[in-house]
């Protein structure tokens, strides 16, 4: 069956859920994983307190026993620390409401560039809480769980998946000459998740100015996703091109607005001659087919179809909605102007967001091996695997 996923939770219920089927049974797992991925999701220079206040840690529900996966669906719990001081608020029960009979914390100013007033038109509530729980990208935390496990399955496939910040506010990261062998390593290790130092500086100096003055930035990151076997997608459907899926999966990310495979956008502006990518036999490189390419401006797909060189994906953020100097809006219950609710929010989430657009990387490309390879077990998946590699090296050896 294809690897799948959902989600449930608010940002200020108790628990955020995460539900992953599809996995082949043998696939080695620890909680640890998954924490690895939750504690990075909640780094960044320019976060909020809630950061402060969470330490997300996965409880397997299911399908993990000893270690291993056993074919079931995985189900993951994390428990929301802030769950505590949000408790009258959101408890599912009916509660006492406040003198006017609203509920407490009850949001009527909604946020420009957030779901809440389209929310409540939409589900026909009275309260943009009711929206706004569910739309904060707290709910991503569930992803990188998930996209956690993913990362497992690949690697036991020899893919690594990885991402660095390539833009803030304005400011471009150069792009290393020579890419770190471990690039999360290396970009975790800076505030931003960025390999460009002197640009580090200035983004944190351009972070601090737009905090004081209540404001709040968007950018880009590069996902770069090494050692995929060539055919993994396909060009046959619509629905079944990789690119397709990739770019639906990063625009699902909260405040995501722009996906760039490759070139990208930077392709309609050059000569087919400066775009597409040169082909030379490559002996010994098994998982591009014995060839390569000596340029990789299609960012490792080509008619919807990994080409075994490196997958290059941007993915470009906007400026989180809920600003410390608000916006204009309306007050829903009155239709008078009013400023925007003020919601805690972050300065700038963009090394995050990073984080969890490897998760959804992975979640699409775990998918795409299973697709291809098959197997209930990793051990049946692994040796298709070495026996589709084997073929295709014999094609062009």
């Amino acid at each position: 069956m294809p690897i799948r996923f959902s989600t449930a939770g608010e940002s200020h219920g108790p628990a955020l859920v995460s539900l992953l089927e599809g996995v082949p049974a043998g696939l080695r797992v620890l909680a640890e994983d998954v924490n690895a991925d939750l504690a990075r999701r909640q780094q960044g220079y320019g976060r909020g307190r809630r950061m402060q206040i969470e330490r997300d840690e996965v409880e397997f529900l299911s399908g993990v026993r000893a270690g291993e996966t056993v074919g079931s669906p995985v189900a993951m719990l994390i428990r929301n620390r802030d769950w505590t001081n949000w408790q009258a608020i959101m408890d599912p029960a009916p509660r006492a409401t406040d003198a006017d009979g609203a509920r407490q914390r009850a949001v009527h100013r909604p946020r420009p560039g957030h779901a809440d007033l389209t929310g409540i038109l939409k589900y026909d509530r009275d309260d943009a809480r009711d929206i706004l729980e569910r739309a904060s990208a707290r709910e991503t935390t569930a992803r990188v769980a998930a996209g956690a496990i993913c990362r497992r399955l690949l690697a036991e496939c020899g893919v690594t998946v990885a991402s660095h910040l390539v833009h803030l506010g304005g400011i471009d990261a150069a792009r290393p000459g020579e890419m770190p062998a471990d690039i999360n390593a290396a970009a975790d290790a800076s505030p931003l998740r960025t390999l460009d130092a002197d640009a580090e500086r200035r983004m944190i100096a351009l972070i601090d100015d737009i905090k004081r003055d209540g404001n709040t930035l968007g950018g880009v990151c590069e996902v770069i996703v090494d050692g995929l076997p060539v055919g993994l997608g396909s060009h046959v459907s619509w629905d079944r091109k990789l690119d397709g899926r990739l770019a639906q999966a990063m625009l699902s990310i909260p405040a995501v607005k722009g996906v760039e495979i490759g070139l990208g956008f930077e392709a309609s502006r050059r000569t087919g001659a400066d775009v597409h990518d040169e082909i030379e036999l490559a002996p010994g490189r098994t998982r591009t087919g014995n060839v390569r390419r000596r340029t990789n401006r299609a960012g490792g797909l080509e008619g919807g179809m990994t080409t075994g060189e490196p997958l290059v994906i941007r993915v470009a953020m906007k400026p989180i909605s809920t600003l410390m100097r608000p916006l204009g809006t309306i007050d829903t219950r009155t239709g008078e102007e009013a400023e925007a609710v003020a919601e805690r929010s972050d300065v700038t989430a963009v090394p995050a967001m990073g984080v969890i657009a490897e998760a959804m990387a992975a979640l699409v490309l775990a998918d795409a091996m299973v697709e291809k390879f098959g197997g209930d077990s990793m051990g049946e998946l692994r040796r298709n695997l070495d026996s589709y590699l084997a073929h295709v090296a014999e094609r062009l050896g």
